[in-house]
């Protein structure tokens, strides 16, 4: 009797054995800025989506963490950022709330390479040349790095990589299919580059001013002819007197276009040009109005170098 039990239960304990161990849930990744989520997202691709915590036109110069935020944090296994320069908002909220969580400062990563930050006004001809000799092993204490590394493709490429090597360590059962997006990302990333190159090059010599010191990466990439910028924090409106001596200092400069940012109110702009020949563009160093994911690297990086060429060859 026992044995015909046994037997008929055979089937039923066949299939238990049968069935094959649960996946483990991808890691759960939140990531500061756009344009990191993006390249992020690439390498995720298939198996899950990063956490973004500054979203949609915000700007992390005046960031401030939701509750939402706040849990994403605590629940993180890897937070990405580029670290104080930029993300002063998560300094003190990745020690209280990340405390699990592999922090990937992508300012000191491997094959990233940072370039100081400017002052307001109109830079000496020495800071952009100067720029090639600077990478994150220079001291940066007297102006400070600038924090929008994505904006040199090389970076990307970088970013990517050590993105795809830190998701293998917390999730191997997944490590091919990050490997695979990660070159697939790269590939693209370099082919992006060539075509950014042959677009701006018309146009390389020709001076400009910027919102605020965001774009030392896109300009020593390509060898752009920045000339200054507006102000030192885009969060801070220069005063009258200011205003005056960047008028003076725009004409000075001989500057083609004046650029402002969708983030920030551009009457400051149109105030700085007006009566003068000075066109207005505008440029984005983070995608204010690209929708997150995967294909905002790519066209962020596009919609910046059309906004160059329209403004500066006068199209």
């Amino acid at each position: 009797m026992l044995t015909r039990r046994f037997l008929r239960l055979l089937p039923v304990a066949a299939l238990f054995w049968a069935v094959p161990a649960m996946a483990a849930p991808p890691p759960d990744v939140v990531v500061s800025v756009k344009p990191l989520h993006a390249l992020v997202a690439g390498v995720m691709e298939g198996v899950g989506t990063p956490y973004l915590l500054v979203r949609g036109a915000a700007s992390p110069h005046d960031f401030t963490l939701r509750p939402s935020d706040a849990k994403a944090l605590n629940g993180a296994e890897l937070v990405v950022w580029v670290g104080p320069a930029l993300e002063t908002f998560l300094e003190k909220p990745l020690t209280a709330l990340g405390g699990r969580a592999v922090k990937l400062s992508l300012a000191t990563a491997d094959g990233v390479r940072v370039l100081p930050s400017r002052a307001g006004g109109v830079w000496e001809t020495h800071d952009h040349s100067h720029a090639h000799e600077h990478d994150h092993d220079h001291d940066h204490a007297a102006t400070g790095t600038d924090g929008h590394i994505w904006l040199d493709p090389r970076n990307a490429i970088a970013i990517t990589q050590a993105v795809a090597d830190n998701l293998v360590k917390l999730d191997p059962e997944r490590a091919a299919t990050y490997r695979t997006n990660a070159q697939k990302q790269v590939a693209a990333i370099e082919a992006l580059d060539n075509e950014l190159a042959a677009q701006l090059a018309p146009v390389k010599d020709r001076p400009f001013i910027v919102f605020h010191d965001a774009y030392h990466y896109l300009e020593d990439r390509y060898a752009l002819a920045a000339a200054g910028a507006v102000t030192v924090t885009p969060d801070q409106r220069p005063g009258a007197a200011r205003l005056s001596q960047l008028r003076h200092a725009i004409g000075d400069a001989k500057a083609v276009c004046v650029f402002a940012e969708p983030q920030f109110e551009p009457s400051l702009v149109k105030v700085l040009v007006e009566g003068s020949a000075v066109r207005t563009g505008t440029l984005d160093p983070e995608g204010a109005n690209i929708p997150e994911g995967p294909a905002l690297y790519p066209a962020l990086m596009r919609f910046n170098a059309k906004a160059l060429v329209d403004c500066l060859s006068g199209g």
